[in-house]
């Protein structure tokens, strides 16, 4: 038996929690648990978690859905898709779930959480992971996928192990566009400098995608963040593309003028909890352990967190 469980159904663990459920809910051989809490638990718990896509929609009945995770127990892969600042919370939460043998793979904004999980379980395998998917929990017991996109990559850095093509496969046979890949630091890295970049200047602006494309100035403050932000990740040995401002530029153009970030919206809704430590404090702190100026990223950051 091989057990997976989805810690966090929001958006992004809802739909690919939503898939592994869907296809192994009367397997023999594989089973599938969601950790999730409130008024969402209980209407998974009443029906089964509804995945809708497009004009079409699915129910999705995991094997168990806890928000203890003394009752699911111990389990070969944790698929962590919480908040990154609720991080090493749900970890230490997740300890009766996490034997010797048991990956873990988190599906977070920010380019650090494998490190701030393998600093709390050094003695288990932590992938790195990376999705592209716009999905969101409309109401308790619905997750809705918006977009087109549903993309995922994991693995370790130059390295492979028999349980990551274990899970890929599982994936795979659940419907996920999911890639294995030796190099992921890269892949999570450049989808970072867009999600970074775009979360910084539109939290700063107050301001979604269009005003701020349209105005020279904040365009140009635009360009120096993915220049700033692409300076760190060439000083810790990434090799990202050497196209990164026109490429940022190009996919925030792409999107409809309306767009926002989620951060964004967090300090619009004044949240008390936001990602603005994993998505603009980091590149700050990053930037004074390896020496590289972050002039804007600075002053924005400054700015940000005096607001919040």
């Amino acid at each position: 038996m091989t057990k997976i469980l989805i810690a966090g159904i929001g958006g992004v663990g809802g739909f690919f929690g939503g898939l592994l459920a869907k296809q192994f809910e009367d397997s023999p051989r594989v089973e599938i648990s969601f950790l999730a809490r409130g008024a969402h638990l209980e209407k998974i718990q009443e029906a089964g978690l509804t995945v809708v896509e497009g004009e079409e929609q699915f129910v999705a009945v995991p094997k168990m859905a806890s928000d203890n995770a003394r009752e699911i127990g111990e389990v070969d892969y944790i698929i962590v898709c919480t908040k990154s600042y609720d991080l090493e919370q749900t970890v230490r939460q997740l300890a009766p779930c996490i034997g010797p043998q048991t990956v873990i793979l988190p599906l977070l904004n920010g380019v650090d959480c494998r490190d701030r999980i393998q600093k709390l379980l050094p003695n288990n395998l932590v992938c790195d992971g990376c999705v592209y998917i716009i999905a969101r929990l409309s109401r308790p017991g619905v997750v809705e996928n918006l977009g087109n996109i549903k993309k995922l990559f994991f693995g370790v850095e130059g390295g492979s192990d028999a349980r990551l093509y274990t899970l890929e496969n599982l994936l795979r046979m659940a419907g996920v566009a999911v890639t294995l890949t030796p190099h992921i630091e890269k892949v999570i890295w450049e989808k970072f400098v867009f999600i970074s970049v775009m979360a910084t200047a539109t939290t700063y602006f107050d301001a979604s995608v269009g005003p701020i494309l349209a105005d020279t100035d904040k365009r140009n403050t635009l360009t120096a963040l993915v220049n700033e932000v692409a300076q760190v990740a060439q000083a810790k040995g990434i090799a990202i593309s050497s196209n990164m401002p026109e490429e940022v530029l190009a996919k925030l153009e792409s999107l409809p003028g309306t767009a926002t970030s989620s951060l964004h919206s967090d300090f619009q809704n004044k949240k008390a909890d936001t990602e603005v430590e994993s998505l603009v404090g980091y590149v700050v702190t990053a930037a004074q352990h390896l020496s590289v100026e972050v002039t804007t990223y600075q002053k924005l950051y400054t700015e940000i967190q005096r607001r919040g």
